[in-house]
C-alpha cells in the first residue's frame, strides 16, 4: 500500500515453479520460487527495499514450500514491513505439523484477518492469540450484473433449463458423485434440470492421473442415465465469465464432504451474486447461512438432496424468496464494501493505531 501515481499497481508476489518465472513479465510482479527456501529471504529483502507500507499475506498451507508450507516463515523472519495475514484455512482442532507453522505465522504477523467468524475463537483458544489481533471481514464477491443473466443463458443454450451450478478446480472430495445421484432421483420430477460442472482439472490431479477422474464422472453420468442433464466446462474460466455463469444459474451447490472447511471462495461468490444455494453443513456454509439452515443438507443423503431440489424447482415463489434472502446476505460481501473494510484494516496497521476489542469486526 504505497502512495504512487495513479495507474501504477502495488507489487504482487507470485508463487511459481522454475519453469513459470518467464510468465511474470510485468515489473510489478515479484516471482517467488515455491520450493526454494532461500528465495523467500530474497523476496523479503526486495519488499523491504520497496515503497510499500504494508504487506498483505494470503495464507493457504499448500501454496508455500516446505513441510506444511513452513518456508513462508523465512519470508516473515526477514520482512521489516508490517504484515497482515489472511488465513484461508483455520482448523477447529489443529494438528502437527500445521499447528506449529500456523502459530509461528500468527506470532510474526502484525494482524490477522479471517473470513469465518468461528476462526477467531479457534485461533484464540488454540494459540492464545489476543482477540484484538484478529479481524473478521467477509470473503469478497463481485457486484451482480443482472442484465447479463438472460444473455448468458441464451449464449450457453440454457434458456429453457433449470440450472444447478458448481465451480472449482476438478478433484475428488467435492461431493460431485453424491449430487449426481441426487439429480438422478430428481429428473423425473424436473425433466429440464441441467447440472453444470465448471472448471479445469486441478493441476496436481492432472499431473498424477491425467483426466482419469473426469472420465470416471462421465462414466457415472452414463450409468445414471444423466447424459442430457449434465454438462462439463473443462477449461480455465476467467473471472468475468465466471461471474456471468454464476449469475445465470438457478441454484448454486456445494455438496462437499469435508465439514471442517472454513472458507469457500466459490460459495462466497454465489452469495455475493445473490444466487440461491444448497450446501452441506461445512463450517463456512454454516457461518454464511445462519438463519437459513433449511439450505444445509447432510452429505450423501440422496433422498434429502433430491427432495429439496424437486421442491425448489416445483415452487418458483419459494426459490425467489430464497434468492432474496441470499442477496441480502451477499450485499455485505461485495467488493466495494469488503475492499473498504480491508483497506481500513491495512491503514490502521500501517499507522500503528491501537486496537480495542470493539474494533474487531
Amino acid at each position: 500500500m504505497a502512495v504512487k501515481p495513479a495507474g501504477i499497481p502495488d507489487p504482487v508476489v507470485a508463487m511459481c515453479n522454475p519453469d513459470e518465472i518467464a510468465t511474470y513479465g510485468e515489473s510489478w510482479h515479484i516471482p517467488l520460487l515455491k520450493s526454494e527456501k532461500e528465495d523467500y529471504r530474497k523476496v523479503a529483502e526486495t519488499l523491504n527495499r520497496s515503497s510499500v507500507d504494508v504487506v498483505s499475506l494470503q495464507h493457504e498451507f499448500g501454496i508455500f514450500g516446505g513441510e506444511a508450507g513452513s518456508h513462508v516463515l523465512e519470508l516473515l523472519e526477514h520482512l521489516t514491513k508490517p504484515v497482515v495475514t489472511t488465513f484461508h484455512t483455520v482448523f477447529e482442532k489443529p494438528a502437527e505439523p500445521y499447528a506449529s507453522v500456523q502459530a509461528a505465522i500468527a506470532a510474526k504477523s502484525d494482524h490477522l484477518h479471517v473470513m469465518n467468524s468461528k476462526a477467531i475463537g479457534y485461533l484464540h483458544e488454540h494459540f492464545g492469540i489476543p482477540l484484538n489481533k484478529i479481524s473478521f471481514i467477509p470473503h469478497g464477491a463481485p457486484v451482480p450484473v443482472r442484465r447479463e443473466r438472460n444473455q448468458t443463458r441464451k449464449q450457453y443454450g440454457w434458456e429453457n433449463r433449470k440450472i444447478v451450478f458448481q465451480f472449482g478446480l476438478l478433484s475428488r472430495g467435492k461431493g460431485i458423485e453424491s449430487l449426481l445421484k441426487a439429480l438422478a432421483a430428481a429428473v423425473h420430477a424436473v425433466p429440464d434440470l441441467l447440472y453444470i460442472i465448471a472448471g479445469q482439472t486441478h493441476p496436481e490431479v492432472r499431473k498424477h492421473e491425467g483426466e482419469a477422474y473426469r472420465e470416471e464422472l462421465m462414466m457415472l453420468v452414463k450409468e445414471l442415465g444423466l447424459e442430457a442433464h449434465v454438462r462439463m466446462i473443462n477449461r480455465y474460466v476467467p473471472e468475468e465469465e465466471l461471474v456471468s455463469l454464476i449469475s445465470a444459474c438457478d441454484l448454486y451447490a456445494t455438496p462437499y464432504p469435508g465439514m471442517q472447511q472454513i472458507t469457500s471462495g466459490t460459495l462466497a461468490y454465489a452469495a455475493g451474486l445473490g444466487r440461491p444455494i444448497l450446501s452441506t453443513p461445512y463450517s463456512y456454509a454454516k457461518d454464511l447461512l445462519q438463519g437459513n439452515e433449511e439450505l444445509l443438507l447432510p452429505f450423501g443423503d440422496t433422498a434429502q438432496w433430491s427432495s429439496k431440489i424437486i421442491e425448489l424447482f416445483s415452487y418458483p415463489e419459494l426459490l425467489a424468496r430464497i434468492e432474496r434472502r441470499i442477496a441480502e446476505i451477499g450485499r455485505s460481501m461485495q467488493w466495494p464494501q469488503v475492499g473498504a473494510q480491508y483497506l481500513g484494516l491495512l491503514e490502521r496497521v500501517t499507522t500503528g493505531k491501537a486496537w480495542s476489542i470493539a474494533d474487531v469486526v
